[in-house]
């Protein structure tokens, strides 16, 4: 029986391109996963939900985007708003903004609350509306924001 001929190994391929490939896209499921998961946890938020009816009460922001004001539903959220931001009730601050849209309008709304020590009621520093055409509206404080 005779030999095969002499000939080199192929050359065996480096795994470090798919290892990476693969470390990329489990890092970007995680990234998508943690902000869900985050976003998901202010929504259902009472501080968001406060919020939302506090917008809804003012007649000054009626006015200017109209009767339904809703939070503005992100496609990559699966119809959810983005809610950007912080709400840290235990270390006693919540600021946080997010589009909302009404059937006039649109706008961003920007709320600033901190709690100076434990017991002690939270401070609005700042509640506002940008509209998409330039108009801020200053939420009235008189509405409670429940924590």
């Amino acid at each position: 029986m005779k030999h095969p001929p002499t000939r080199d190994l192929p050359k065996i391929q480096s795994k470090w391109p798919t290892a990476l490939a693969t470390l990329a896209v489990a890092g970007a499921c995680w990234a998508m996963f943690i902000t869900y998961a985050t976003n998901q946890e202010k929504i259902s938020s009472s501080v968001f939900r406060s919020i939302m009816r506090s917008l809804k009460a003012d007649l000054q922001l009626r006015d200017l985007l109209g009767d339904a004001i809703r939070p503005q539903p992100e496609w990559w959220l699966n119809g959810d708003p983005r809610i950007e931001g912080k709400i840290g009730q235990l270390q006693g601050n919540i600021d946080v903004s997010f589009r909302v849209k009404g059937s006039k309008g649109t706008g961003t709304v920007y709320f600033t609350s901190i709690r100076k020590e434990k017991g002690v009621p939270f401070t609005v520093l700042r509640f506002k509306v940008i509209c998409d055409d330039g108009t801020v509206v200053h939420i009235s404080d008189n509405l409670p924001i429940e924590n």
